[in-house]
């Protein structure tokens, strides 16, 4: 019973500890995209209450190789066929999310989406970008495995908790349903990044949590799900600079980021309950992830990190509220006669 008891907070540690290692870690190594790896982890230690196995890391290999072969490949037929591109970076993207909600990996999934629209955008502007951002995913993927295993040593699950269940098969025809209305969320913010891949490269992770979070959210509660998590974590994101910028420090970085990832964690787990899902925390977590890591590579950079973050935020909000119109609108037309 005490196992029990401990459980959620132990998951919460887990989470926090796990994310801001790989904040720490990235913003120290100078990675390309240093958000990758805290926002996979997010995905990985919500998702699995085990480490990975090792079939399971042969599997994310395989994905890693897929991915990056199929991002790159598609870049000459973007160049010089457009329109067929487009439509065949569509066709993937709704198999890959109907690959998720027919019974497979969620992570494989997601892994998938993200590597597909960020390689193929960025290879449309230069070949280099493209393979930068490939190296950036797969260093962004092993970091997130290597510090997952970590965590997991450090707070272990108790040797009673059974493993989580096998995902929930949709039936063919709702699978597709949702699968079609994912791929369209992402689709218009691919687009956009195309025209400038560096700048909405952010978007675009945004836009593939999106995409995730609309196969298990209904029209009816789009709005506070998906608006609320977003508007939330740029309040997050905000208090966090205001914070950081009291003692500029990596460790401090990384302390801040361990509470707020607590602060999270609780809501996440139920220690502290609330009327939000999972996935609403989850996303609210995210989103101030990919917000605050721009704006320390904007301060970095020497730009003026108040205005890039409020056109950052009203895009993302902009592309918030599509998503939720392209459920309602999806909703309402699978309801006419």
């Amino acid at each position: 019973m005490e196992n029990r008891l401990r459980l959620p907070g132990r998951r919460a540690l887990r989470v926090a500890t796990g994310t801001a290692l790989c904040l720490a870690i990235s913003f120290a190594l100078d990675l390309s995209i240093p958000v990758i790896a805290p926002v996979f982890i997010v995905f990985l230690l919500a998702a699995q209450n085990r480490p990975l196995p090792f079939k399971a890391g042969l599997a994310f290999a395989f994905v890693v190789m897929l991915t990056t072969g199929s991002g790159l490949l598609l870049v000459p037929l973007l160049r010089h066929y457009a329109f067929a591109g487009v439509l065949l970076v569509g066709l993937m993207l709704f198999l890959a999310f109907r690959y998720g909600l027919r019974g497979g990996n969620n992570l494989v999934s997601t892994f998938l989406v993200a590597g597909l629209t960020m390689i193929s955008a960025a290879g449309t502007t230069s070949f280099e970008l493209g393979v930068t951002v490939v190296g950036a995913l797969v260093k962004g993927l092993l970091l997130a495995v290597l510090v997952s295993v970590l965590t997991h040593w450090l707070f272990p699950e108790p040797a009673s908790t059974r493993p989580q269940p096998a995902p929930q098969v949709m039936p063919g025809g709702h699978a597709e349903r949702i699968a079609l209305r994912a791929a369209l969320v992402v689709m218009p913010v691919y687009l956009l990044a195309m025209t400038d891949p560096a700048s909405y490269m952010p978007i675009i992770m945004k836009s593939v949590s999106l995409g995730r979070q609309s196969c298990t959210t209904t029209a009816r509660s789009a709005a506070r799900e998906l608006i609320g998590a977003t508007l939330l974590g740029g309040l997050l994101a905000i208090v966090f600079w205001f914070a950081l910028r009291l003692f500029v420090h990596l460790w401090m970085f990384f302390l801040w980021m361990l509470l707020f990832g607590l602060l999270v964690g609780r809501k996440l787990y139920g220690i502290s309950p609330t009327r939000y899902s999972p996935g609403f925390w989850l996303n609210s977590l995210v989103t101030m992830i990919i917000l605050l890591g721009q704006s320390v590579q904007d301060s970095a950079a020497g730009k003026d990190v108040y205005t890039a973050f409020a056109v950052r935020m009203g895009l993302f909000v902009a592309v918030t509220v599509y998503a939720c119109l392209m459920l309602l609108i999806l909703e309402l037309s699978g309801r006419a006669p």
